[in-house]
């Protein structure tokens, strides 16, 4: 081997160790299980390899995608601006009785195709499957191609003035002739905690620089502020529902990414103290028992108790085995739930829509994991088969 052949040899190797080396800031999973896998990767590991795979296919697909951003809509918001995010009611129709339809009716469970004209919730949907993949390949890679992509989201829906959301959500989830817009409306953007999350994965890229970070965060600042004190956030906090944990989870995963972990700890008393309203002590929860799709929103609830039981690990609160002095928990809710998400026993609740199962496999992967029950890596082990989800795996697998 000659002179320059070892030492672009040696310039690889440390190459390589920086990128073992580097511990990106994360939250909702642990860096030793990033770290894990990326050691199984290096030594050939047939599962680790095969997952690394599957997440370089989705991460590529995302690599063709269009950058979304809130000014691709076609109506504009009360305010004029179309910076401003927009969302109709999800679940709102046209009054038949009414000559103009308005004040629209609600049809729980109905998903009015109306909502598909604005496309802003689309758009923060897109933005985090895309953002937590490219950041995930740029992780595993050190391919700067995946930061660029990653940044090149992040930029025109957070940073560019011509293209960015403004750091709010009051038109969100209108009802036409009622309102424009409401504290519900705040559940459209509870995957911003998968972005505070996620892009800490892009450190270090030449893509994602450190000025780019501190924009971000500065928006994040904003919106932390309006989410603390705009009317619409006190509503969506004050909800009792499922509305009100997922709420929590942009709380938690935002002063997370702002490194207000004093601030975290406090707010979990906030979080702690939804278990003895929103359960029973059997582990039911009757707010979502009172939905026409029962079983699909005792299911995404518990997915929002899952995603804060995992924020709350960062600043040492176990949610996961709290119980209240009566002997509520969340792991009795997952108990009770999962003789019916898994068929065992049939479900006499309203289910106006067919069930995913795949919504359940998430709650096993993670509940398998933290509780170490037979029972769930059975129900884990049955449902294989279902869809799988390349983050939840990266996250939470084996």
């Amino acid at each position: 081997m000659n002179t320059k052949s070892i030492v672009i040899a040696i310039f690889l190797i440390v190459l390589f160790n920086c990128a073992i080396a580097q511990k990106p800031t994360v939250f909702l999973v642990k860096v030793a299980r990033l770290e894990e896998l990326k050691t199984k990767i290096k030594s050939g590991d047939a599962a680790s390899k095969a997952l690394l795979n599957k997440l370089m296919k989705d991460a590529n697909k995302q690599m063709e995608e269009k950058t979304p951003s809130v000014m691709d809509k076609s109506q504009t918001p009360p305010s004029g601006s179309k910076h401003d995010y927009m969302s109709m009611a999800t679940y709102y129709w046209p009054d038949p009785s009414k000559p103009a339809g308005a004040p629209y009716i609600r049809k729980d469970g109905e998903r009015n195709p109306e909502i598909r004209d604005i496309s802003d919730h689309k758009a923060v949907d897109n933005l985090q499957k895309a953002v937590s993949l490219l950041s995930l390949a740029y992780y595993f890679t050190h391919d700067e191609a995946y930061a660029e992509k990653a940044a090149e989201f992040l930029k025109v829906f957070f940073l560019d003035e011509a293209t960015k959301m403004n750091p709010n959500m009051n038109y969100a989830q209108y009802v036409k002739g009622v309102n424009d817009g409401r504290g519900t409306g705040i559940l459209d953007t509870r995957s911003f905690a998968d972005v505070a999350s996620t892009v800490g994965l892009l450190d270090g890229s030449k893509a994602w620089t450190k000025a780019d970070a501190e924009q971000l965060k500065a928006w994040f600042t904003q919106y932390f502020d309006w989410m603390k004190n705009s009317k619409n956030g006190h509503d969506e906090r004050n909800a009792k529902n499922n509305h009100g944990i997922w709420f929590d989870t942009q709380m938690l995963a935002i002063g997370l990414f702002l490194d207000q972990k004093d601030y975290v700890k406090e707010y979990l008393k906030t979080t702690l103290a939804r278990i003895p309203v929103q359960l029973e002590l059997d582990g039911r929860q009757p707010l979502e028992l009172e939905r026409t799709a029962a079983l699909s929103y005792s299911t995404f609830s518990l997915q929002a108790w899952f995603t804060t039981a995992n924020l709350a690990d960062n600043v040492g609160v176990d949610i996961w085995n709290y119980e209240t002095t009566d002997g509520k928990s969340i792991k009795k809710a997952i108990d009770w739930l999962l003789p019916f998400a898994m068929g065992e026993k049939p479900w006499t609740y309203q289910q106006i829509h067919e069930y995913k199962k795949s919504d359940f496999y998430l709650l096993m992967l993670q509940a398998t994991k933290h509780y170490k029950d037979a029972v769930y890596a059975t129900a884990l082990e049955k449902l294989k088969d279902e869809k799988g989800n390349t983050i939840a795996e990266i996250y939470y697998g084996k």
